[in-house]
């Protein structure tokens, strides 16, 4: 796996040595990923499993509090003072205002610790009194996370994949045509090579705009402070002769130099520290744009899923710094746009996109499970009789237009393989029909004291994730 490849220095040991040991006479953390793709809606997610924690009365699934072990539930401020907090109350305002709307998608590493006072379980529920866990949540912009794959491949590998991708695409078009410009042995230029990447940088956004996952490299979509540097500063070229001088030698040097100082620091800093990880998919939007965004979405997920180091936490590797993430979560998110007859079916969609992922995770000692979850539920369901038939509907606020709307959303296959078989043989279309997908607002809410935003599984993800260590 990727992760092998990665060799910590000496001083990463003996810290790790020093937490570890510092652990053992501290209350428990458990560190939990939130990961996924643009769109996925990892915000939402966070917010709502936070308001639901604090507030749970719509967490049966939990068994920590359906059952009253959880005396408290409280916010503190996060262990890692360089990284930005998640800004928990203002993305709940935007869910639960008088006017409620989607809050703004991550851009940034963010962090939120919840800590819980629990009372034991079991035959020390007599013996001892409540102990402290602390639930660590951190968020990744899902564009970031796509270059986690980038790390086992050089710029040749690369190169080649990213422009047969461009190629396939409308959106790489303009790229393409202008690759016929250039000569990639001839001597390198800055002007140049900035246009080239400010040509892939459009290209990028505009396959993200329509559909599409595997988007590399992930910084260029989001830069941040890092936009304009030479590490962000560089495109895949056709590959052949790559003298010394060269465009293509520059391009290969400065892909190794974004590997070496933006993937490798943001994963040692962030993403190896995970032991529990819950990664978020839109299935249905990937569904509804065809074929080849589903194929295109399942190379992403490989990608993403082969950085994990999946595998059971032993006492002496959590002491020498070595986490490996134990427990995966694959959820399929806005199961709310479909009756819950479907939900069954998109959760088996959901874990045929990431078989191999969950095989080897599974092999490894992981638990993993595949699951559809709607984080915050925007519809409510009703029957109602079309055309002499009785219809499962779901009705909502459209987004766009702020109409209320009753719709058959459709059925899922009950095979996963209706839908991948054409993915992996290059299908253009769905044979039977299209699957639409509606994009539906925040509906506005009336919560009373002790309940949490309503939701669908969202208890059952707490349980799986972490009702264990409660």
């Amino acid at each position: 796996m990727v992760i092998g490849t990665i060799t910590d220095t000496l001083g990463h040991q003996i810290a790790g040595v020093s937490q570890g040991l510092t652990g053992l006479f501290s209350a428990p953390v458990i560190r939990l990923g939130v990961t996924g793709l643009s769109r996925a809606g990892k915000t939402v997610f966070i917010t709502s499993l936070v308001a639901n924690l604090l507030e749970r009365g719509r967490m049966p699934g939990l068994e920590a509090a359906r059952t009253g072990r959880i005396e408290a539930a409280y916010l503190q401020p996060q262990p890692d003072d360089t990284v930005p907090r998640f800004d928990f109350e203002n993305h709940l305002a935007a869910l639960t205002g008088p006017k409620p709307h989607w809050p703004e998608s991550t851009r940034a590493v963010s962090e939120l610790r919840v800590s819980f006072r629990v009372r034991p379980a079991g035959f020390l529920a007599g013996l001892a009194g409540p102990r402290v866990v602390h639930l660590d949540i951190v968020d990744y912009p899902g564009e970031w996370l796509l270059d986690l794959g980038l790390l086992s491949q050089d710029y040749a590998d690369w190169a080649r994949d990213a422009l047969a991708r461009a190629a396939s695409r409308p959106e790489g078009a303009d790229y393409i045509a202008r690759l016929s410009e250039i000569a990639p042995d001839g001597p390198h230029d800055e002007q140049r090579i900035t246009a080239l990447a400010q040509g892939w940088a459009e290209y990028l956004r505009a396959a993200q705009h329509a559909g599409y996952a595997d988007c590399t490299p992930g910084r260029f979509l989001l830069p941040g402070d890092l936009e304009g540097s030479p590490a962000l500063t560089f495109a895949p070229l056709p590959q052949g002769a790559a003298p010394r001088g060269s465009l293509a030698r520059e391009c290969e040097r400065r892909f190794a130099a974004y590997k070496a100082q933006v993937v490798k620091p943001f994963f040692r800093a962030h993403f190896a520290r995970i032991d529990r990880q819950v990664v978020l998919v839109d299935v249905l939007e990937a569904i509804h744009r065809g074929p080849a965004a589903l194929a295109d979405l399942r190379q992403a997920m490989a990608g993403i899923l082969s950085a994990f180091r999946p595998g059971r936490n032993a006492f002496l590797a959590g002491l020498m710094g070595q986490k490996r993430v134990d427990k995966i979560l694959f959820a399929a998110t806005k199961a709310d746009h479909l009756h819950h007859s479907q939900h069954d079916r998109l959760a088996a969609i959901m874990g045929a996109l990431v078989d191999a992922a969950r095989r080897r995770a599974d092999f490894a000692g992981a638990r993993t499970r595949a699951m559809a979850l709607a984080a915050l539920r925007a519809t409510v369901e009703e029957s109602r009789m079309v055309d002499g038939v009785m219809r499962d509907l779901v009705r909502g606020t459209l987004l766009e237009t702020g109409a209320q709307v009753a719709l058959d959303p459709g059925d899922l296959p009950t095979d996963p393989a209706r839908l991948l078989s054409p993915a992996a043989t290059g299908e253009k279309a769905w044979s039977d029909g299209d699957y639409a997908v509606m994009r539906f607002a925040p509906a506005p809410l009336t919560l009373r004291a002790g309940e949490g935003p309503p939701h669908i599984r969202l208890d059952h993800v707490a349980e799986f994730l972490f009702g264990d260590r409660l």
